[in-house]
């Protein structure tokens, strides 16, 4: 395994643009994501598009484009396709210090988007990737760490194997030494668990146990607490879990997630709620009409909500500001939100019209 090149020349006005010292260091795995055109399904696609993304470099990429010097730490495969990823991250101003390539192959995903009332679906080929090999040996957390102040991980590492569940630990128990802030987001994918399944709860709970920042709808938490699981959308549920979260992990400050409304996979509804020491807050109810791509939302979600935290927003006006992050994310076909702040502030304030 060797290291990449390092973070090449990004635009010169986002680096301008950078708020404050604050690095944020985002660690997991990239993927490919192989999509078919809106109305196609997988079996009678005869093209797909490619995009890169994953979730934690969604993060990085919504954050860059958001002001907040980002880095990836990730393990891609040492081809075109790996490099494809890393000039993609550089591509958007994000560091690529930290981002190491090796032997083996990039993750994939395949899209099939959904369309009236037929949901969309997502179809998983990662085994044997490049950074879930590399998860076999210890990561120099110390050195990938140096200069961050923030950790963001999600739990989709810890699900896609042991090995990587036990490098996502080391991760955020380095961040936690170090003094590095970790933001968690739960991330739980029942297909990826599958026959570690019944560990998960028990591993997501040993990583929350960790995160000051913690996103999680009302299944997550259940499902890391030992509860019966409600339905993800049960706002009151979401609201008493987060509790029980605030109440167990002692250094957790700020349990966030969205709720989505979707009577058809075109026709929908979002808003957030965030549930902190100080209370619960929850953001106006965005109606989308049109998506081009739901895909992301969540992450571009959680990069809103940290942007928040970082430039010391309250949390009704951080939740605001993070709801319409990930309602603008469903305007881009990419896995990732590349709003500016003066764009999601425009839509916080509700205007929607055209801009000359």
């Amino acid at each position: 395994m060797r290291e990449s090149i390092r973070s090449g020349d990004c635009d010169e006005q986002r680096r301008a643009s950078m708020s404050g010292t604050d690095r944020i260091a985002c660690f997991g795995e990239m993927l490919l994501r192989l999509a078919a055109e809106p109305g196609e399904m997988l079996c009678t696609a005869p093209d797909l598009r490619v995009f890169a993304g994953g979730a934690e470099a969604n993060v990085a990429i919504a954050l860059a484009h958001l002001g907040h010097p980002s880095a990836m730490i990730t393990v891609l495969a040492d081809n075109p396709l790996g490099a494809l990823c890393a000039g993609e991250l550089r591509r958007h101003g994000v560091d690529t210090a930290g981002v190491r390539t090796g032997a083996g192959r990039m993750g994939l995903y395949f899209l099939e988007r959904g369309a009236g009332s037929r949901p969309a679906r997502v179809v998983y080929d990662r085994e044997h990737s490049a950074f879930c090999r590399a998860m076999a040996e210890p990561l120099p957390w110390q050195r990938l760490l140096e200069g961050c102040t923030r950790l963001h991980v999600s739990g989709i590492t810890a699900a896609l194997s042991a090995a990587a569940a036990d490098a996502l630990l080391a991760a955020v128990r380095a961040a936690r030494a170090g003094g590095v802030a970790v933001s968690f987001d739960c991330n739980y994918r029942p297909s990826l668990w599958q026959a570690r399944e019944a560990s998960a709860g028990a591993v997501l709970r040993d990583v929350a146990g960790h995160a000051d920042t913690l996103f999680a709808n009302g299944h997550d938490l259940a499902l890391m607490l030992g509860e019966g699981a409600p339905h993800p959308a049960d706002e009151e549920a979401f609201t008493r879990g987060a509790r029980a979260a605030l109440a167990r992990f002692t250094q957790l400050r700020l349990v966030a997630t969205t709720v989505r409304l979707e009577p058809a996979a075109d026709d929908q509804a979002l808003a957030a709620i965030c549930v902190s020491r100080d209370g619960v807050f929850r953001s106006r109810t965005h109606a989308l009409r049109g998506i081009v791509e739901r895909i992301g939302s969540g992450d571009a979600f959680a990069a809103g909500m940290l942007h928040g935290g970082l430039t010391g927003m309250e949390p009704q006006r951080a939740v605001e500001f993070a709801a319409a992050c990930a309602c603008l994310k469903h305007s881009v076909s990419t896995d990732f939100s590349v709003a500016t702040v003066g764009q999601v502030e425009a839509l916080v304030r509700g205007e929607t019209a055209m801009r000359r």
